[in-house]
């Protein structure tokens, strides 16, 4: 049987109430701006210290000089990041440490997937022709970046930063 025309209107307005509970618009725009600068802040942190080690490293270690740059950068991407959210995005006060311990947990969890999907991304990416060498580990990275992402904007909202 066919669902009537206001049927429909209220369960898109059901979905969009939902949504808009999951996604506040002032608190995910902000997330969203300051997600570009971590990005572009903990990337950047990526790349220079997989140029780094790359250079310490023969090529054929390449997968783990992708792993190193990941674990080198990240507690000094988290920090920034902690203090982007916590003070532009979900305005709290006080409980640096816990929030700060808080964040190293959601992003902790998240980085399970990326050291793992890091190294064979990698070699995957290295079959590319434009991708040989070095470029393939900061293709991986930039591509590991939108799963971390949304990750974070929930276990931050739900974990490090609720109420």
């Amino acid at each position: 049987m066919p669902s009537s025309p206001a049927a429909d209107r209220d369960a898109e307005t059901g979905l969009i109430a939902r949504l808009k509970h999951l996604f506040p618009s002032g608190q995910f725009l902000r997330y969203l701006a300051v997600g570009v600068w971590n990005t572009i802040f903990g990337y950047g942190l990526y790349v220079l210290f997989v140029h780094l080690y790359s250079k310490l490293l023969p090529h054929r270690y390449l997968p783990l000089t992708v792993d190193l740059a990941s674990v080198t950068s990240t507690p000094l991407g988290i920090t920034m990041s902690y203090f982007c959210y916590k003070f532009f995005v979900f305005h709290t006060t006080g409980n640096y440490l816990k929030e700060w311990l808080r964040c190293f947990a959601v992003y902790g969890t998240g980085m399970i997937p990326s050291l793992v999907a890091l190294p064979i991304l990698t070699r995957a990416l290295q079959a590319v022709p434009q991708l040989h060498g070095v470029l393939a580990g900061y293709a991986a990275g930039a591509l590991m970046t939108g799963f971390t992402a949304v990750y974070s904007y929930f276990g931050h909202k739900k974990f490090s930063f609720r109420a």
